[in-house]
């Protein structure tokens, strides 16, 4: 387990490093000079108003010596000024955070609570009534964009109903929960129906080995075969797959902030791009960046605590 850790720490240190350096050349990259946004004012653009410009943000270095102070600096807890908002982009992040913290953690358990007993109840009906509707109503729900999903949402219960706040996060915890209810359904829907997919999946192929079958034939009932073979035996792949689902949540709550106007990280990244907020933006991809390799580094630990055959791979590995 040990070693495991190691690994899996010395290839997260090495994947941020080069993802730090890819983000940092990209955003470099982009057409335009940073300088004219900087300056912002076009009558301020001056021969010496520029040569101040770069002298002060670094930008007379070599790419590598501006890569390199800005390493230095993100270790060391500076994430740089905002161009636009003029202040510390920590400052931003962590103004920002508990809003798209809030909304992940409320969508992770719908889709987890949801989807798992959806992907049950069909395993256990596979062929029957209830397993064609809900086959046929998460095939329709994860073919529908989490975008139109979203405007649907405002439009019957924001709108129409009026039982729901349009825009908003919301002060304090019960007005943050219902006001981050619409958007959280929206952004678990299409998560819920993959999962149900998966949890079915997994135990209609757990029903057919062959410990399984012996179960059965030493008269066991079909709560105890479910819930003591099949349903544990299917955890492995549904936590793992309800892992990737969290960390793709993390880096991608961009529409749904966008169309209920929610001040989180996503739409502070689309912000940022607008108003080509260098730095904001070189922090977000960062942030989405390592929140997913934490969230695939614990799922990759929690895995062998439910398969004890895994863990014995990776130490004979």
């Amino acid at each position: 387990m040990t070693a495991l850790l190691l690994r899996r720490l010395g290839a997260m240190v090495l994947t941020l490093a080069i993802s730090s350096f890819v983000i940092f050349v990209a955003i470099y990259a982009a057409p335009g000079d940073p300088v004219t946004f900087l300056i912002g004012n076009p009558e301020n653009i001056t021969p010496e108003r520029i040569a101040a410009v770069r002298a002060e943000y670094h930008l007379d270095q070599p790419l590598f010596v501006q890569y390199a102070l800005w390493a230095q600096g993100v270790l060391h807890g500076d994430l740089g000024t905002s161009f636009y908002y003029q202040q510390p982009v920590s400052e931003l992040l962590s103004s920002r955070l508990p809003v798209t913290l809030t909304l992940v953690a409320m969508a992770s358990v719908l889709f987890v609570v949801l989807g798992v007993s959806l992907g049950v109840a069909s395993a256990l009906s596979r062929g029957g009534r209830v397993d064609s509707v809900i086959t046929g109503g998460t095939t329709f729900v994860n073919s529908v964009p989490n975008f139109v999903v979203a405007l649907g949402l405002v439009s019957v219960f924001a709108v129409e109903l009026r039982w729901f706040p349009v825009a908003g996060e919301g002060t304090g915890f019960a007005g943050r929960l219902q006001h981050l209810a619409l958007p959280a359904v929206a952004l678990a829907l299409g998560s819920l129906a993959l999962i149900s997919r998966v949890t079915r999946q997994t135990m209609v192929e757990q029903q057919t080995l062959d410990h399984v079958e012996a179960a059965r034939s030493y008269g066991l009932g079909t709560w105890s075969i479910v819930t003591r073979h099949v349903l544990r035996n299917s955890l492995g792949p549904v936590v793992t797959m309800c892992g990737l689902t969290l960390a793709g949540m993390l880096a991608g709550t961009t529409v749904i902030e966008s169309v209920f106007g929610l001040a989180g990280v996503g739409s502070l990244l689309v912000e940022s791009i607008n108003t080509h907020d260098f730095a904001v933006v070189q922090a977000i991809l960062l942030y989405m960046v390592l929140a997913y390799m934490v969230v695939t580094i614990l799922v990759d630990l929690i895995y062998p605590l439910l398969d004890a055959r895994t863990l014995v791979r990776s130490d004979r590995a």
